[in-house]
């Protein structure tokens, strides 16, 4: 395993968020200097929210515990009570934050159907409504997520980011960008996330999943943005005192933490490789483009309740996302040797098939 304490699995691959703290980061954390954050007193955690803001091309950043707290946040900097935001149907905004548009900020959310989440500047421009007075609901608001995660750690094209970038702007409608794996994307594609960044009019990330820190999101946009921001991450619970703790951390994972990402793409990849020449329709090489594989575990025979519980009996976790789809995530704690240990334990079941 990588960095962490020790895991009770042989190679778990649940999620990315699983990363433990090294022990250099936990030093960080150790050393940080602190302040009241509430009072912005924090002199650690400015650093960081200027560092993220820097790197993406933006005014100011506003640290806080958690990334959907970040995309809300952005959400409801653009988007008025009664007014709505648009995304696609698996996005993380829509799908897997539990409906807090609309409890929190009586936001509704409409959204188009893509392959693998893949952004299509199209998809969007065909969807938003604007300048229907009190007849409609007009569209304030469109949300990318880079990279997808229930899309398999699709990477957006910069291209199509562009296209939709002129129209929004036409149309008067805000862009923002749940980037919580958005530095996978960028080492994937090559892209500066700086350029992905400056196309939105708000930008979240989060350092606790592939970048291994413990905690926290950033949030950046514009200096006025981030300080009504930070007036609502209040009102949601989420003001913090000496949270330049965690804020060393996320200051570390950025320093450390970034190129390496290439190695949890690799293996991942050559677990995917392992895994299509074991069973060909069980995976397709084609949708693996950085640290997320999902398996087609159906066209192995299994319903993916029964292969996660199989998996987990030789010490390998995964998640079901579907009825016959499992999720596999690689991170900084999953070294060559726990990814050995995957490919021999999925291979064999992809291969067999559930006992009669």
């Amino acid at each position: 395993m990588g960095s962490g304490a020790s895991s009770p699995f042989k190679a778990d691959l649940l999620s990315d968020t699983l990363t433990r703290p090294s022990g250099a980061m936990r030093e960080a954390m150790a050393r940080a200097d602190v302040g009241d954050d509430v009072f912005g007193e924090d002199p650690t955690l400015r650093a960081l929210e200027e560092r993220v803001a820097g790197l993406l091309g933006h005014e100011a950043g506003l640290f806080t515990p958690s990334g959907s707290m970040a995309n809300q946040l952005g959400v409801r900097l653009h988007v008025k009570p009664g007014e709505e935001l648009i995304g696609d149907s698996l996005a993380h905004v829509v799908r897997a934050e539990l409906g807090a548009a609309a409890v929190l900020s009586g936001i509704s959310s409409r959204t188009w159907v893509s392959e693998r989440g893949r952004f299509r500047a199209g998809d969007a421009a065909f969807l938003m409504i604007t300048g229907v007075g009190p007849y409609q609901v007009c569209t304030s608001l469109v949300v990318v997520e880079n990279t997808h995660n229930f899309g398999g750690g699709t990477v957006q094209s910069l291209d199509e980011i562009r296209r939709a970038r002129r129209v929004t702007r036409e149309r008067g409608v805000a862009m923002h960008l749940d980037g919580a794996r958005l530095f996978n994307a960028s080492v994937a594609a090559g892209v500066p996330v700086s350029d992905y960044g400056r196309e939105f009019d708000t930008v979240s990330i989060c350092l606790s999943k592939g970048l291994g820190a413990p905690v926290g999101s950033v949030l950046v946009g514009s200096a006025d943005a981030m300080a009504e921001s930070r007036v609502w991450r209040k009102r949601f619970g989420g003001g913090m005192r000496q949270a330049g703790i965690l804020a060393a951390a996320g200051l570390f994972a950025l320093e450390h933490n970034v190129e390496r990402l290439a190695d949890d793409h690799a293996r991942a990849r050559r677990a995917a490789e392992a895994i299509a020449e074991a069973a060909p329709g069980a995976v397709d090489l084609a949708t693996v483009e950085t640290n997320i594989v999902i398996l087609d575990v159906a066209a192995a025979g299994w319903t993916s309740a029964a292969f996660v519980d199989a998996a987990l009996a030789g010490g390998v976790r995964t998640y079901a996302v579907g009825p016959g789809a499992v999720r596999l995530v690689w991170h900084l704690d999953v070294d060559d040797a726990g990814t050995d240990v995957a490919i021999d334990v999925l291979t064999a079941l992809v291969r067999s098939g559930p006992a009669a």
